[in-house]
């Protein structure tokens, strides 16, 4: 609970400002924008054996890194620029998560080919909708998304990191009870 009062879920951490601010203002909230998409793509998909606080810490290094998180040039990438970021001290420096960022920036783009967007291709799993629930870390949906990414040929998109990108992205709402985002999506509408 913050000086105001407000409880949050228990894993924020309440004395980081970078994390109560992405619990307040980001977390489960719909996002339909390809260029945040994958920007939380990319950050998930770094987060595979780390905690996400470490990555979220990183973040504006990821961004300066990884060019804004532009897709497109991420996913023109050459050798001689993903062995730049294999020495690049301010972000997490590994090499199969670096090379998987440039490869799935290119399914990225094929995905948007296809369904005219990733956004369209991401939400079709739930025909538009926000799924309500705690205390998972996968489901059934995230197994047929992780599934279809991989067989897509993306890399580091397992089902316990694509549910934790569903919860980032707001196609799964997992605040918990006693949150004060917990499933009121006029609230955290009006706050957000």
């Amino acid at each position: 609970m913050d000086q105001k009062g407000m409880k949050r879920c228990q894993w924020c951490n309440m004395s980081n400002p970078l994390y109560v601010s992405y619990h307040d203002h980001e977390w489960g909230a719909a996002v339909h924008d390809d260029h945040k998409l994958f920007e939380m793509l990319l950050l998930e998909s770094f987060q595979a054996g780390l905690s996400w606080e470490c990555v979220l810490n990183k973040r504006e290094a990821f961004r300066k890194a990884f060019s804004g998180f532009d897709y497109t040039k991420v996913a023109s990438y050459d050798t001689a620029k993903t062995e730049m970021l294999c020495n690049e001290k301010s972000i997490i420096r590994n090499r199969m998560k670096i090379n998987a960022a440039v490869s799935n920036a290119k399914v990225f783009l094929q995905i948007q080919r296809e369904f005219g967007s990733f956004n369209c291709y991401i939400w079709a799993f739930t025909s538009g909708k926000t799924i309500y629930e705690c205390g998972h870390t996968s489901s059934p949906l995230s197994d047929t998304v992780s599934r279809d990414l991989k067989r897509r040929g993306m890399k580091f998109v397992g089902t316990t990191i694509i549910y934790s990108y569903l919860q980032a992205i707001g196609i799964i709402n997992s605040h918990e009870q006693g949150c004060w985002l917990h499933f009121n999506q006029d609230k955290s509408a009006s706050l957000r």
